[in-house]
């Protein structure tokens, strides 16, 4: 067997896998448009002015469609990005220092990314967010 044959060779069973993962996609992608189009097909289609209201919780929708909403749950959520971040990427960290070799270079990082956090959690402080009210 020469080189050219060994390529070749190699090349077929390279893109066979993807053409695995191409038919994959397709049957997929086929799937959900026969599932789409038979709902299109078999739902009744009878719009009525009460269909058309929009619905809030079984409230009839009465005043304005604006409704005012605090910052502070916005924080909220902000704090908990942080601190879901945080515990992320610190276990993967532990796994990775424990490793002979990535002591120093992991230990520096982490305290980069930590100091990244505590920005975060000082503009909470800030702004009177943990405050228990």
């Amino acid at each position: 067997m020469t080189t050219a044959d060994a390529t070749v060779g190699l090349a077929a069973d390279y893109f066979q896998s993807y053409s695995v993962v191409g038919l994959l996609t397709v049957v997929g992608v086929l799937f959900v448009a026969v599932a789409f189009g038979a709902g299109r097909l078999l739902r009744p289609v009878v719009p009525t002015p009460e269909k058309l209201l929009t619905y809030e919780c079984g409230v009839d929708p009465v005043g304005e469609g604006w409704a005012h909403t605090q910052v502070r749950y916005y924080v909220y959520a902000f704090l908990y990005v942080i601190f879901a971040v945080d515990s992320i990427f610190l276990f993967p960290w532990a796994t990775v220092f424990a490793d002979p070799g990535y002591g120093a270079t992991t230990l520096v990082e982490m305290f980069i990314f930590l100091g990244f956090l505590a920005v975060g959690l000082l503009y909470a402080y800030k702004k009177g967010v943990l405050s228990w009210t």
